[in-house]
């Protein structure tokens, strides 16, 4: 976590004549607006049950409950699930 190679800046890729550009820094509002429009985009084209999500054992029950929310209310989905059983 305190290592000088941990990114500080969110990066995005924009396109250029269709193809993928090099990165580049970014505010955290572009970087956010750019994961919601992807999200959006997918859904739209491919329906909510396209996502899944997978949470994990070893954080708080607080955060399971936060990350079945935004799958439910955000993403449409049902298709969650955590490694609590093993």
């Amino acid at each position: 976590m305190n290592r000088n190679e941990r990114l500080t800046t969110p990066l995005v890729r924009d396109r250029i004549d269709g193809r993928r550009g090099a990165l580049r820094p970014a505010t955290w509002d572009e970087a956010l607006d750019r994961a919601a429009t992807g999200f959006r985009g997918a859904v739209d084209a491919k329906g909510p049950a396209a996502f899944g999500l997978f949470s994990c054992s070893k954080t708080t029950n607080e955060m399971n409950f936060i990350a079945q929310k935004f799958a439910r209310t955000v993403l449409g989905t049902n298709n969650i699930d955590s490694c609590n059983r093993t």
